[in-house]
């Protein structure tokens, strides 16, 4: 029966230095080759195979005048691109080499057969393969580069030191944490204890592999959005089926489930102890759900009549509120959504905008300028810009392009989605560019129509989202914590049942936070939902509210049909373009004002959406305590009131 070979990690350029006292015919000579993570008959191996051309040392760093005289190393594309969470990592093993690409060298040319004998005896003499449950430690060393020294359980056998001039050392270790467990040596610091945990447990992480990718964490890592969408379906499966176990049937605990979750989203581990949002909320009568309804969208001679002959704009809450009741016209949001981004003060005069906008416009473009400036030469020392550009070259291709505003080849909102995104990178050099960004910046970059004000508005929106795309995700983190207590409150029954299903951390919310539902609802949709979230009415962290306004119109679906941890997650997933805007509004609206009103409100509900001891409703821009909503009604009996939607007849008129 033919063996069952699946190569799991592979990266070329991996160097051998022998020493004096190893012995050979050429001490001079670096051994380069291929280093491999297999899965063979269910087993793991390491594998290493010298190449057929060795390298000369004396001739390293030396590009010979004659042009084919020269190799030029160069990574497989998706091998060395990473996202800003890997090459910012604190403990990352490739300190300064990353700014190093490649290294040029002349090829040792054999001047006869026998020369070509002697070689091949020695590459075949510094092949090895070995398992990594044989595996006690692994020593991390730099001089310049990194070098691995991985020594067996067998004390009588070593291997030889792994040189990663090109990189590619942490891939390495990532992979290998896949299969094992690598923990620190409190004695020895560079010192890496190897331990195999359950082979069980470890195939239900190897499934998680996506094609040739380095499984899901590294994916996550590179691409949070994508993999998010493409592949947290296979996630569950692999961890639900990891925490069930063959035999095992009863229900685990949930520090247990949070860990397992936290080893596939790295920085989403959750303590029930240590985060206050984990508060114990006992069955709370809210009371009725008020009933609300939507208003038209603010057209643009309602806007113009809050503008002074200045140009400043005039009650500044009145105008918040109809915002954040019935959206904006198209025609105004070019304009108002500059204010509610906060790019202009809203009582800055026309002949301070104009100001503003100069000023702006210089910054811009002496950022833009930066990194159009940087030659190819400086691009191929600076890993980090070329990393970002690779990203951002990458989602831009993929971004909306179904919109007019972005479809078909050379499009000049394609240019301009690259070079914003780019010149933000100059701009927070630290954050760079994470993939999904792209998403938070597509509808901006649409209503603008311009890149400076494009620019400007998109860094608003992401000081705003910044949590959302740092490496240790406190954000994301922080808005599950605080959906879930939410969720408890609202609905305690719901959130058992979520619980019982191992679904109670909310992570299938996970791509509405990331993103701000940027893939849920159509585009047009995203923009209402988006500029009435920017009002910051009627309370803080209004978007868990309408996380918590789906789930509500779903749950009775989901503990009909009993859904599972797997379905759960399907369902939610499906939902995309099927969703109401107004509807889930209308709804959030009347959830809120269902907590404003409840007389006992546990303290952590009240930090949430920043209610304060006079239970008044208030905003995030700054303006102290904005007005309780109330509701509009349109014909009312008995005290109730019915809904109505607004019929759409904005029209495209255009700002004076």
């Amino acid at each position: 029966m033919a063996e069952l070979l699946k190569v799991i990690f592979e990266h070329d350029g991996i160097f051998l230095h022998p020493s004096p006292d190893e012995g050979g015919p050429e001490q001079d000579l670096l051994v380069s080759g291929t280093l491999r993570v297999l899965e063979k008959d269910a087993e793991i191996l390491v594998e290493y195979r010298p190449l057929e051309d060795s390298v000369d040392p004396s001739n390293m760093l030396c590009a010979g005048q004659d042009s084919s005289s020269v190799v030029e190393w160069a990574q497989c594309p998706g091998e060395k691109s990473q996202s800003r969470q890997q090459l910012e990592t604190q403990q990352s093993y490739e300190t300064e080499w990353d700014m190093v690409n490649a290294i040029s060298f002349r090829k040792k040319n054999c001047t006869n057969g026998e020369g070509s004998l002697n070689h091949s005896q020695e590459r075949s003499r510094w092949a090895f393969s070995v398992n990594i449950s044989d595996l006690k430690s692994i020593t991390v060393k730099d001089e310049g580069w990194t070098f691995l020294i991985l020594k067996l359980k067998d004390a009588f056998s070593s291997l030889p030191a792994l040189h990663f001039h090109q990189g590619g050392s942490k891939d390495f270790l990532d992979c290998l944490r896949r299969f094992a467990l690598l923990t620190e040596c409190p004695e020895d610091k560079t010192c890496l204890m190897v331990s195999t945990p359950n082979r069980a447990l470890s195939q239900s992480f190897e499934n998680l592999l996506d094609d040739n990718n380095f499984g899901l964490v590294h994916k996550f890592k590179r691409d949070p959005y994508v993999a998010t969408l493409g592949s947290f379906s296979k996630v569950t499966n692999y961890i639900y089926d990891a925490l069930r176990g063959a035999e095992e049937q009863q229900q685990r605990p949930p520090e247990e489930v949070a860990d397992l979750l936290g080893e596939v989203i790295p920085g989403l581990e959750i303590n029930q102890q240590e985060e206050p949002g984990f508060e114990v909320i006992t069955r709370i009568d809210l009371g009725a759900r008020p009933r609300v309804s939507r208003a038209e969208p603010l057209s643009a001679d309602d806007w113009s009549k809050h503008q002074d002959p200045e140009g400043r704009m005039k009650d500044e809450a009145t105008l918040r509120q109809k915002i954040f009741k019935g959206g904006l016209c198209h025609a105004v949001r070019k304009e108002a959504w500059k204010f509610l981004l906060g790019y202009y003060p809203w009582s800055s005069t026309l002949e301070e905008r104009k100001s503003l906008l100069k000023a702006k416009t210089d910054e811009y473009f002496r950022m833009k300028l930066q990194w159009k400036s940087i030659s190819e030469e400086q691009e191929r020392r600076n890993s980090r810009l070329r990393d970002y550009r690779s990203l951002i070259e990458k989602d831009v291709n993929r971004t909306d392009r179904t919109n007019r505003f972005y479809e078909g080849l050379n499009n000049p909102g394609l240019t301009l989605l690259h070079d914003i995104l780019m010149t933000y990178c100059m701009y927070d050099f630290d954050l760079g560019y994470v993939q999904g960004m792209s998403d938070l910046l597509s509808p901006i970059l649409y209503v603008m129509e311009n890149e400076v004000d494009a620019f400007w508005c998109f860094v608003s929106f992401m000081d705003q989202m910044h949590q959302n795309f740092e490496e240790q995700m406190q954000g994301m983190k922080t808005q599950l914590i605080q959906l879930s207590t939410l969720l408890r409150l609202l609905d305690l029954a719901f959130w058992n049942y979520l619980e019982s299903q191992e679904s109670g951390y909310l992570y299938f919310c996970f791509r509405w936070l990331l993103i701000r539902f940027k893939r849920e609802l159509s585009f047009q949709d995203v923009l209402r939902l988006w500029e009435v979230m920017w009002t910051g009415l009627p309370c803080q962290n209004f978007h868990l509210l309408i996380c918590c306004a789906i789930l509500d119109s779903e749950k009775q679906k989901i503990m009909e049909e009993n859904y599972g941890f797997n379905e759960i997650l399907k369902h939610i997933n499906e939902l995309a373009m099927k969703l109401d805007v107004e509807e889930i509004l209308q709804k959030a609206e009347g959830i809120c004002l269902q907590i404003h009103s409840c007389k006992d409100l546990p303290h952590s509900i009240s930090t949430i959406l920043g209610f304060d001891a006079k239970r008044q409703v208030p905003n995030q821009a700054g303006l102290g305590a904005a007005p309780r909503p109330a509701p509009q009604q349109d014909a009312c009996s008995n005290g109730h009131c019915r809904e109505s939607r607004p019929q759409n007849s904005c029209r495209g008129v255009s700002t004076s």
